[in-house]
């Protein structure tokens, strides 16, 4: 059984974010985040301090995984163990993103002029992404592989760091096409894994899907309430942001059930797939 991590002390919220991403040992890191979000749902903890250390431009990483581009990483058919594996490294590799970029929303717009109930919903995002990550690390192993084992592709994090100075468009880019891509994407992959009799990586896709509705939702409800405090139409502002801050058309297939069921509709996103870029 491995030893849980000694937990440094943090003195408000966004210290104790900031020290999560800063974080270059994974297991700290998500200890870090679930530690981070209980203390604060206990309200014994300032939003800020003075002394609080800066936000860094890149989260704390391990040696491995080795990053590449995109078009470097393979992919396999899922009817192998190598296969799944894969496919289960790039899953961990999203959701170790996930938890930096929700304690990113948290750490870098934490002076905004945002109701409390903001930050509990990242929070809670930042926790349950930790959890996923460490469910996705716990089938790797048990497949006899671990989280670094393959490469991996930058993207995701560059997408953040593209929108560190707007949180509006934070929010459109990170929950509202990242997070959204999953709930396309996961449904397919649950009915493979169950094909191939693997129930238990079905099983941790289950979780990972239905909590990622929830993200949606909380990235959806802040970004109508930004855009409703300087009256502006949501749809309209969110096709505005995407085209300055997203590399890119969106892709087919949409599912538009459980995107709708989180709060964002077509009218969001239909007009900008690839051939409203042509």
């Amino acid at each position: 059984m491995t030893e849980k991590p000694a937990i440094p002390h943090f003195k408000s919220l966004r210290d104790g974010a900031v020290q999560a991403i800063r974080a270059a040992d994974l297991d700290l890191k998500t200890a870090l985040a679930s530690t981070v979000a209980e203390t604060w749902y206990g309200r014994t903890l300032s939003l800020r301090h003075p002394g609080d250390a800066a936000v860094p431009d890149r989260p704390g990483r391990p040696d491995r995984p080795l990053l590449v581009p995109p078009t470097q990483v393979k992919r396999r058919s899922l009817g192998s163990v190598k296969g799944r594996v894969a496919m289960l490294h790039a899953l961990a590799h999203i959701e170790l993103n996930a938890v930096d970029l929700a304690l990113d929303i948290i750490a870098r717009f934490a002076s905004e002029p945002v109701p409390r109930s903001f930050f509990d919903g990242w929070m809670q995002v930042a926790f349950e992404e930790a959890k996923h990550f460490n469910l996705v690390r716990g089938r790797l192993k048990a497949l006899g592989a671990d989280y670094g084992d393959l490469p991996a592709h930058d993207g995701l994090w560059q997408a953040a760091h593209d929108t560190r100075n707007d949180l509006t468009a934070r929010l459109a880019v990170v929950p509202l096409i990242l997070e959204a891509r999953g709930l396309d994407v996961t449904p397919s992959l649950q009915e493979k894994m169950r094909e191939t009799g693997d129930r238990e990586s079905a099983e941790v896709l289950d979780i990972i899907y239905n909590d990622e509705k929830g993200h949606v939702a909380i990235g959806a409800k802040w970004f109508r309430f930004l855009c409703a405090r300087e009256k502006k139409d949501p749809a309209a502002t969110f096709q505005s942001l995407v085209r300055l801050n997203f590399r890119g058309p969106l892709k087919a297939p949409f599912n538009d059930v459980a995107r709708a069921e989180a709060g964002l509709t077509p009218s969001f996103y239909r007009a900008l797939t690839s051939t409203s870029f042509a």
